[in-house]
């Protein structure tokens, strides 16, 4: 049931749970996550890089793909297709594409320049019903070409952009997208004080997910974070799995050449991921409050 990400996030704000955003690459990844949720009974947001957009062949590819699945799969619980750190260019062509969801980053923009963009996306997005995230203090790593040091977000800045009308922020506390350094210093849990002050009752976004202790996401998700982001996760558990499939000789077992058998095992281990999530956030059932 495709719908945009605002209510699932309210409710989940409202009731000390998180949602994970699975960002999605192609149909194996879809299909693992839409058939997990469904089985968890919990409301999920697919993220689409604009890379991996332009990967699976545009923004319009992957939303009629997440339609298609969406419909044959008969998936009844709450589907978002949200566009990740989406450019102001990319957030207009994933609107008119059908997304649900956007996240305009203006984050690298001076802030004068980043709550103008952001005040347009929300008026054309909230014209068509579509949820909008908005973003503040650059996060940390490599997303699609797109790097920052981390860096911690100015609470007067974060209450500048909240009030332009966004439905839920996503603010740097130190966080980082990809695999965290051994010298990471952790989230700053004061500076996630400061932001919720300032915002007031908004759902808040961790980007970055992957790598940040359980014990440091959970104590997020009390403290107003109902957006949890993972990728990296699953990416690496992917690998992991198709790579021991190789290592292992599977290949060259009668048919193990057909795609179809050489990619189950890297869908299988994104299932057991995102079930795994799921659990955590504890947003199990979470299609039904």
């Amino acid at each position: 049931m495709l719908v945009n990400a605002k209510e699932m996030l309210d409710k989940a704000y409202e009731n000390g749970y998180g949602i994970g955003q699975f960002n999605i690459n192609n149909l194996e990844w879809t299909k693992a996550i839409l058939e997990t949720c469904q089985e968890k009974n919990s409301a999920v947001i697919l993220g689409v890089s604009e890379g991996a957009a332009k990967y699976m062949g545009g923004f319009n590819a992957v939303a009629r793909m997440v339609e298609g699945l969406d419909k044959d799969l008969n998936i009844t619980v709450p589907v978002a297709i949200h566009l990740d750190h989406g450019t102001y260019e990319g957030a207009k062509k994933a609107l008119d594409a059908g997304f649900t969801s956007i996240m305009f980053d203006g984050s690298s923009l001076p802030i004068d320049e980043n709550i103008e963009k952001t005040k347009e996306i929300i008026e054309l997005s909230h014209a068509k019903n579509v949820s909008v995230e908005a973003e503040v203090g650059g996060i940390g790593g490599e997303e699609d070409g797109v790097v920052s040091a981390g860096e911690l977000a100015d609470p007067e800045e974060c209450k500048k952009v909240a009030s332009l009308g966004v439905d839920f922020l996503a603010a740097g506390i130190g966080n980082i997208h990809g695999v965290y350094p051994k010298d990471w210093q952790g989230l700053n849990f004061k500076r996630l004080e400061e932001i919720k002050d300032a915002v007031g009752e908004i759902p808040l976004v961790l980007h970055g997910g992957t790598g940040i202790p359980e014990d440091q996401v959970k104590k997020a998700i009390e403290r107003g974070v109902s957006k949890v982001n993972i990728n990296t996760e699953c990416q690496i558990v992917f690998t992991e799995a198709t790579r021991k499939y190789f290592e292992e000789g599977k290949d060259k077992e009668g048919k193990g050449f057909d795609p179809r058998k050489v990619l189950k095992p890297g869908y299988e281990a994104i299932k057991d991921k995102v079930r795994e999530k799921i659990e955590f956030f504890e947003c199990e059932n979470s299609a039904d409050r």
